[in-house]
């Protein structure tokens, strides 16, 4: 018999059951409370007749709703699909469609999507969190309690759609025991702890997120901490959050950091604050630096994708906030760093990812597609290079790399050098094509409120930082990029802003 995530819940209810598990608005419910309610839904799902590996989709925000759905599967062995809140019908529509859910539970604000995206998919029953038919799973559970459901070491427990440079998005199978090696490798990091029991955690990044739903919900699950959480990101009523909750632990995305430091009140609500890590996107130097300064906390810094469940290397390996690098590789973990020709990059050079261990996915949805290779090896696409003390520097996509006259250009590069500009808040590098170069490099840069940004400033700042060769050739100074649930640029949707010539300054 294998392990199963929601072990974490029981193991954590038993160590301490009147102790406070989640704080959700004016909610706040023990550990008990949470693994009592999580065994009724996980019968109540049985009784249901929803059996092992069967697929039920969340279209739910951050909420104790989700978390008791979310273990509730799990321990019933069925396989979680996560999905945006924020997604329309139609692109809800194709992921039920594609994983075969046979259940999606839907809150009052995203009924009406739930309702018209599985209209046309007869095996797929909608249920509200506020209706009486969901009070009733969690009742006919309570009348007809089931034992935990066994599975075994490769069964699914997590579905996790990844939304692709183009294309539709790929279902990453990611099983019980990837999902449980990962939080166990973060906790084994103890200078300083990841996180601990006595611990307050802000939950705010969204749990349809492997950052939010495992690194952050699974880690305070299994360590027994708190979690506060919060449905959505507002700088000022965040901080409010952490100095009225005395949060000690925030695990974060750039974007966050960055709006922190615009907000009053920084130091005074961060002052019960232990430890912050970022992930989800590059940190930006400028942001760690501030951040630091204002605050008077550094942060640690951390990579990894839904494909490795998702941690891969962070700071707190080393102890040591370092601005700029993600760290060393978690315990348990291997990587090589490869070059064009399959070999190991040398030393100081950079290299794809390559990534092997026990918390690597099974390949993509349904027949394990572009996973591991018969070595255990997964190829992440990212590029990377270690330092002389052994941090990654990751320095860009695979795929993103810009080849002008045939020498590799790496856009994360060119970003830092120009978010090092005063005035620039944020900015994205992608090659378009060029008949005379083959690709051009392409800067799309968002000014900060109130700074009068221009091309030319932008220009003769990378002119004396950057080979010509890696120089912009076509600068745009634009109102905004897109981004995804964790704050990272969609660099696939950036052809919808360079498209747009109403936006060029």
């Amino acid at each position: 018999m294998g392990v199963n995530i929601a072990d974490f819940l029981r193991a954590s209810a038993g160590r301490h059951p009147d102790a406070v598990c989640i704080i959700d608005g004016e909610r706040s419910v023990t550990w008990s409370q949470v693994d009592q309610r999580v065994d009724a839904y996980a019968s109540g799902f049985v009784e249901r007749g929803l059996r092992p590996g069967d697929r039920v989709a969340l279209l739910l925000g951050n909420s104790l709703d989700f978390v008791i759905a979310y273990f509730a599967a799990a321990r019933a062995g069925l396989v979680t699909v996560p999905l945006n809140p924020a997604y329309t019908s139609a692109e809800v529509a194709v992921l039920l469609a594609d994983s075969g859910a046979r259940l999606l539970v839907v809150q009052p604000a995203t009924q009406r999507v739930g309702d018209e995206s599985a209209a046309a998919l007869p095996g797929c029953e909608v249920v509200g969190v506020d209706s009486l038919e969901w009070s009733r799973i969690g009742e006919s559970g309570v009348a007809s309690p089931h034992a935990d459901v066994p599975v075994g070491d490769d069964a699914l427990a997590l579905l996790l759609f990844t939304a692709g440079t183009s294309g539709r998005p790929k279902g990453a199978m990611l099983t019980h025991a990837a999902l449980h090696a990962n939080v166990d490798m973060v906790l084994s990091l103890t200078d300083p702890p990841a996180v601990v029991d006595s611990d307050i955690v802000l939950v705010v990044l969204p749990m349809f997120h492997v950052y939010g739903l495992n690194t952050v919900l699974g880690t305070a699950m299994a360590a027994g901490a708190t979690s506060v959480i919060s449905d959505r990101f507002d700088p000022q009523e965040s901080l409010s959050l952490i100095a009225r909750h005395r949060v000690t632990t925030v695990a974060g995305a750039p974007a966050m950091y960055q709006a922190w430091c615009a907000t009053p009140g920084l130091r005074e609500a961060m002052a019960t604050v232990r430890l912050l890590s970022s992930g989800g996107a590059p940190l930006p130097v400028r942001v760690f630096t501030t951040f630091a300064e204002l605050s008077g906390h550094e942060i640690y810094e951390g990579y990894g994708m839904t494909e490795t469940a998702p941690v891969v290397a962070t700071t707190l390996v080393s102890g040591a906030p370092k601005p700029g690098s993600v760290g060393r590789p978690l315990p348990g973990l291997e990587i090589r760093l490869v070059d064009d020709d399959g070999e190991d990059a040398d030393e100081g050079d950079p290299g794809e990812v390559w990534v092997r261990g026990p918390s690597v996915f099974q390949g993509y949805w349904p027949d394990g597609a572009a996973g591991p290779d018969a070595e255990g090896w997964f190829r992440s696409g990212d590029v990377a290079y270690a330092d002389d003390e052994g941090d990654l520097h990751v320095v860009d996509r695979r795929r993103e790399v810009i080849l002008v006259n045939g020498f590799n250009v790496y856009p994360r590069e060119i970003e830092l050098v120009i978010e090092d500009l005063e005035g620039v808040a944020e900015v994205a590098v992608v090659g378009v094509a060029d008949d005379a170069t083959g690709e051009a490099v392409t800067a799309l840069v968002v000014a900060r409120r109130g700074a009068a940004l221009t091309q030319a400033q932008v220009a003769e700042h990378c002119t004396g930082r950057l080979a010509r060769f890696k120089c912009p050739t076509v600068i745009r100074v634009v109102d905004a990029l897109p981004h995804s649930a964790t704050g990272k640029v969609a660099k696939g949707r950036l052809r919808e802003v360079y498209g747009d010539t109403g936006y060029g300054s």
